[in-house]
């Protein structure tokens, strides 16, 4: 036999990868999902399910009573809604979890610079309330932080710290991130999602005293814009859970230090 009649099968042709089309969301349906995961919403239905099923909220004559477990409670069934919330709405659009939140960068390295990152972010927050109440002393508006109520025993501050890693670090980066890439898709772009964003985050801290509240607005300023530079919610998220830990530890010690 010649080598001439020999017949070799050709290489198959790979497939041109084709992207993904982006999805196709009406704005109105971009808007309602982004007031819908806000926070806002859920915690009102939460709540209403609470005074009528439970005994957790108490109001007297001072009004509402918050304990530790009506707080607890409450963070953590937004943050389940929420994130049931956004895996329904992603499901809908066709699009993926892993692409909006995770994307393409190795998840332990990102969750090992969010936390290598904490002590900067630390030291730089504690600089930026340091620097507002000795320009503007009259924005610390609030003595004593409110949040420290849930915070009187090592044990206490042990269930607050699942509570602000759950219901803080993760939920909040899951916000963030859907409403930014929200934006980025329908409403703008993600610069104004990170404008509006960072200002809402700011204002519902405002109970906190205003001087904290501009200075968690620039913490959500930097954390959206990890986020957008990333294009993976994994370091700001370690990165806010780590903080808001570290932030309960250090109260607890001054705390059990007398100061």
């Amino acid at each position: 036999m010649e080598d001439s009649n020999l017949t070799m099968p050709a290489a198959p042709i790979p497939a041109a990868v084709v992207p993904m089309p982006a999805p196709v969301i009406p704005r109105w349906v971009a808007i309602l999902q982004a007031i819908a995961i806000s926070g806002i919403p859920t915690q009102l239905v939460i709540v209403i399910a609470l005074w009528f099923t439970t005994d957790l909220i108490v109001i007297d004559d001072s009004g509402l009573r918050m304990s530790l477990q009506f707080m607890a409670t409450l963070m953590l069934l937004d943050t389940a809604l929420i994130a049931l919330m956004i895996r329904v709405f992603l499901e809908f659009s066709g699009e993926d979890s892993k692409g909006m939140f995770i994307g393409n960068r190795p998840v332990f390295g990102e969750i090992l610079r969010g936390l290598l990152f904490m002590p900067v972010v630390l030291v730089g927050v504690t600089a930026i309330v340091q620097g507002i109440r000795a320009v503007a002393p009259g924005l610390h508006t609030v003595e004593i932080n409110p949040l420290t109520q849930f915070m009187q025993s090592p044990l206490e501050g042990a269930i607050f710290i699942l509570v602000v890693i759950l219901g803080a670090g993760i939920k909040e980066e899951l916000q963030r991130a859907f409403v930014l890439k929200r934006f980025e898709q329908r409403l703008g772009g993600m610069r104004w999602g990170l404008v509006v964003t960072t200002v809402v985050f700011g204002v519902l801290h405002a109970p906190q005293g205003i001087d904290v509240a501009i200075t968690i607005g620039f913490l959500g300023l930097f954390w959206g814009v990890l986020y957008m530079r990333r294009q993976s919610a994994v370091m700001s998220m370690t990165n806010h859970a780590s903080f808001d830990a570290a932030q309960v530890v250090l109260y607890l010690i001054s705390r059990a230090l007398g100061s």
